[in-house]
């Protein structure tokens, strides 16, 4: 995410936890109900089950026998099931955590190294900001490694319910009636399921990103410690008591917006434009359609995060922004007004993609921070 994510998809502000949760209930609750329980209603005669010839034993896992959509998330399994899923993206989140929070650094404009020379591949000189790696070196050297995993324990718990949130949206807004995509539908028909589809994945992304900002602002703020050196923001407990006093509610939920618009772009813009090439682009004559469409809309992924990407960035940067940190104060920030406030203050500086790469990093004639 969107932009970030996390949540949308591996690459965006809700992580890998998200997208697991998302993918294997949306599998288990969106497609085999759909046709098992159609058959159940009106079965052909020549698939009626006969006293002589019951079904095949693996038949009747497609069905929980509570009338509801089989699968892993379902029945007696669904606590073991959310379980793996929350331990799953926990463990890639804290595998992740240590580019986050170098990107996060480098989106505050935090940087302690000054750059390099080298040439581009025209062979021009330029100057080159530490990638992802010497950053990192430099951290171990201030913090230890323990310090690349600062701020990890919001973020795992954010995960956690945002994983838990679209496990208890799927119990209670079911998706039972979500029809699947098929080649032999017209493109009206297809559109609409694809419509209907998305519709669904944005409530819950919404739902969850609401429900799980509040700890990603925590662990937003205690990343940026860094950069002042600060104690401020110790444990979650103690940072909920301080975000409270200090800012009261809405203090929990700043950069909600921006994060919320990127979401909603990329999911939007990720299924619409992976329907459309899927349809119009890709020839069912070709002998590898059904390799490249099931690929679209990964590569639709990565295109329209990158596209979504100042999102995440504005969100992040008020989620710190005049919170008591040297992060969130000038020199390295302007005290926004808004977020819109903040999209304009980085257009005009050409920063709106500050952060996007994080290893061949240029110098760029716009940036505020890059020569400190």
């Amino acid at each position: 995410m969107g932009a970030s994510d996390p949540e949308v998809a591996p690459w965006a502000p809700g992580g890998a936890a998200g997208m697991a949760g998302a993918g294997a209930g949306a599998g288990a609750r969106g497609g085999a109900p759909a046709g098992v329980e159609a058959r159940a209603r009106d079965p052909p005669p020549a698939h009626r089950a006969h006293p002589r010839h019951p079904r095949p034993a693996a038949q009747p896992s497609a069905r929980r026998m509570d009338g509801g959509a089989g699968g892993p998330g379902s029945g007696d399994n669904a606590p073991t099931t959310e379980a793996l899923f929350v331990a799953l993206g926990a463990g890639v989140t804290a595998l992740s955590h240590p580019l986050l929070y170098v990107k996060l650094l480098i989106q505050v404009g935090h940087e302690p190294m000054p750059p390099t020379l080298g040439t581009n591949v025209l062979g021009r000189k330029v100057l080159y900001l530490p990638s992802f790696f010497t950053y990192a070196k430099y951290i171990v050297q201030v913090d230890g490694k323990i310090g690349l995993f600062r701020g990890l324990s919001p973020r795992l718990m954010s995960n956690a319910l945002s994983t838990v949130t679209r496990g208890s949206m799927k119990k209670v807004f079911p998706p039972d009636e979500m029809e699947q995509v098929s080649n032999k539908d017209d493109m009206k028909t297809s559109l609409r399921k694809v419509v209907k589809e998305t519709s669904y994945e944005m409530m819950m992304q919404c739902v969850s990103r609401m429900l799980a900002h509040p700890l990603h602002v925590i662990s937003m703020r205690c990343m940026v410690q860094f950069v002042g050196r600060e104690a401020k923001y110790s444990g979650v407990l103690s940072s909920i008591g301080k975000i409270f006093k200090e800012e009261g509610l809405l203090g929990f939920f700043v950069g909600l917006i921006p994060h919320l618009l990127g979401d909603v772009v990329f999911l939007w813009g990720c299924n619409l434009l992976a329907h459309f090439i899927n349809a119009y682009l890709v020839d069912d004559s070709f002998s590898q359609a059904l390799a490249i469409r099931s690929y679209t809309k990964f590569v639709m992924g990565i295109a329209v995060s990158m596209l979504t990407y100042p999102f995440l960035l504005v969100g992040d940067l008020m989620a710190v922004n005049n919170c008591g940190l040297q992060a969130g104060l000038p020199p390295y920030s302007p005290v926004f007004k808004s977020w819109i406030h903040c999209w304009k203050y980085l257009s005009v500086q050409g920063q709106l993609f500050r952060g996007s790469s994080l290893l061949f990093r240029r110098v760029s004639s716009g940036s505020c921070f890059a020569l400190e």
